[in-house]
């Protein structure tokens, strides 16, 4: 929903709704959306979608208030109550936080357009939600980066003091090894970095370290065994951590990972089957330790720590008739 605010707090209007369809806002000026009835527990089962227009095609600058939350992640994946932030001339996954992570000091968008998403289930909702300022952003004396998460410079290095997510994450993933990262990152005090991410901790072992089984294997023939080898059978896939996880507001290193998914032909598949198609028949998930980059709220720079992120692995394959043919 919107509201009369001035330029630095959010108030909510007591039972005011704004409708389903999508709201076109032009942006002229500074203003504000929020969760209803902000800063206090939002509704359940609700869609809110804005859409932020500039005037003569400039920018939107847009700002999180400093009191965020909603309903927490489930495997570190906003599934239930999120806010998405989407740039329509930005070809890239959009924006999406919920729980009470870390949000991004600033945001600036590539075209003349941003579209807002608010979305509550019909359980657990939160509060206090959350409230997103936007302004215009003048072209004109200053570079603009496009859907910018603003860190300080001295956190960041080279290339760039305020690179985007996307172009930090692709020159975090040229990187070989963790050493590499952290020296990029903090090239005068990476050693000590070294020491605080691998420095034990009160907290329990990673369920990386616990679920650490292999799979049980069939004991099949040679031959059968190599038949089952070309055919319909789970074989390792590289992911991409941030599209798996649906996961803009982090970087992950290593950035891909391998997984065991479906994959091969379903030739040997029922003579009465119309369409075969190879499919899991038992989907396990793993978790796999990596070192994660988030953003710390207010412009302090890049948390790093290891993190266990969940990964669907499919332990089963089998050749699953669409259609039978009489």
């Amino acid at each position: 929903m919107t509201s009369t605010t001035d330029s630095n707090h959010c108030f909510s209007v007591s039972g005011v709704q704004d409708s389903l369809q999508e709201k076109v806002i032009t942006v002229s000026g500074e203003g504000m959306v929020h969760s209803p009835d902000f800063p206090h527990t939002y509704p359940r089962n609700i869609e809110l979608v804005w859409r932020l227009v500039a005037t003569n095609n400039m920018r939107i600058q847009l700002t999180f208030d400093d009191r965020f939350g909603l309903e927490d992640p489930e495997d570190g994946i906003c599934k239930y109550d999120f806010v998405e932030i989407k740039d329509p001339a930005d070809k890239g996954l959009p924006g999406r936080w919920c729980g009470s992570a870390p949000v991004p000091a600033s945001l600036i968008s590539r075209g003349s357009q941003i579209v807002i998403r608010f979305i509550s289930d019909e359980y657990f909702p939160s509060d206090p939600g959350f409230c997103i300022h936007y302004s215009l952003q003048s072209t004109k004396n200053a570079k603009i980066f496009p859907f910018i998460l603003k860190w300080s410079s001295s956190y960041v290095s080279p290339p760039s003091s305020m690179q985007d997510m996307d172009e930090l994450s692709e020159t975090v993933a040229g990187l070989s090894t963790v050493e590499e990262v952290m020296k990029y990152l903090e090239p005068e005090r990476w050693l000590l970095d070294m020491e605080e991410l691998y420095k034990p901790s009160w907290h329990v072992l990673g369920k990386s370290f616990i679920h650490n089984k292999k799979p049980r294997g069939a004991d099949l023939n040679l031959l059968r065994e190599e038949v089952r080898l070309y055919s319909c059978t789970p074989r390792n896939f590289s992911v991409v951590l941030r599209e798996e996880l649906k996961r803009t507001d982090a970087i992950f290193w290593p950035s891909c990972l391998l997984v065991k998914r479906c994959g091969g032909n379903c030739a040997c598949c029922s003579q009465r089957c119309f369409s075969c198609q190879c499919s899991p028949a038992r989907v396990t998930k793993k978790f796999h330790e990596v070192l994660v980059l988030k953003h710390r709220g207010g412009g302090r720079g890049l948390q790093k720590s290891l993190t266990d992120v969940p990964l669907e692995h499919h332990e089963e394959c089998s050749c699953a008739c669409r259609e039978d043919s009489d």
